[in-house]
């Protein structure tokens, strides 16, 4: 198989999961480094900038969630993907790796195919596409250079926040519905809840501090500005 010129970050401190997950990757041609806790995790993610994170929540040192918020934070590497790996019954882990910027989560016990698959949608998804600016009012959203200013102050917003606001305000006054939503940003081969968009949304209000996404209840949103 040929390289997919992706290269993976890989973040757990049990070492058979490291290893079952390092060789499922190598096979599907990917280029892999693995960290053994939070911190070697982080240290690898600002030395070596890679495509993808695979985080696991519960790490010594710093969790994945706080690597995860880490990252977020700092607009240098707002535009890496990252995977939280969570427990199967943890749902309110779900929830906290979403919001503090996860672009996917995988339960645990893993399974390598599901992971693989999960890994692939989200690199097709993402392809960089040489969309237009928008310039709404005091909102600019560049999707070539991944940015986003209001009143020209930058605005950090994770990838997934970003897709759904440039979604949303490509066809401004239009209800987008939340089926349209999930299929159009997170993809129709990934699973994922109405919860999933409403954490999304309200993290976009937070940090724009604009009254610009309308709920219409029982449809989807709007985008008004």
């Amino acid at each position: 198989m040929e390289p997919k010129g992706k290269k993976i970050l890989v973040a757990d401190d049990e070492k058979d999961i490291l290893e079952i997950i390092s060789y499922n990757l190598v096979a599907e041609g990917y280029e892999v480094i693995t960290a053994k806790d939070g911190n070697e995790a982080l240290d690898l993610a600002k030395k070596i900038h890679p495509d993808l994170i695979i985080l696991d929540i519960m790490m010594p040192y710093k969790t994945g969630i706080e690597v995860c918020q880490i990252l977020r934070g700092n607009q240098d590497y707002n535009n890496i993907l990252i995977i939280i790996l969570t427990a199967l019954s943890d749902e309110s882990s779900h929830i906290k790796g979403l919001e503090s910027g996860a672009d996917d989560y995988v339960t645990k016990p893993i399974s390598p195919k599901v992971l693989i698959s999960r890994v692939n949608a989200l690199f097709r998804r993402i392809a960089k596409e040489e969309g237009k600016s928008l310039s709404i009012g005091n909102l600019v959203i560049d999707p070539v250079k991944f940015m986003v200013a209001v009143n020209g102050h930058d605005v950090v917003l994770a990838k997934k926040e970003f897709e759904l606001l440039y979604l949303l305000a490509s066809k401004p006054g239009r209800v987008f519905l939340r089926n349209e939503i999930l299929n159009q940003v997170w993809g129709q081969e990934v699973i994922v809840g109405d919860r999933t968009i409403d954490v999304h949304i309200r993290k976009i209000r937070q940090k724009l501090n604009l009254d610009c996404i309308t709920t219409v209840k029982g449809v989807g949103y709007k985008f008004n500005l």
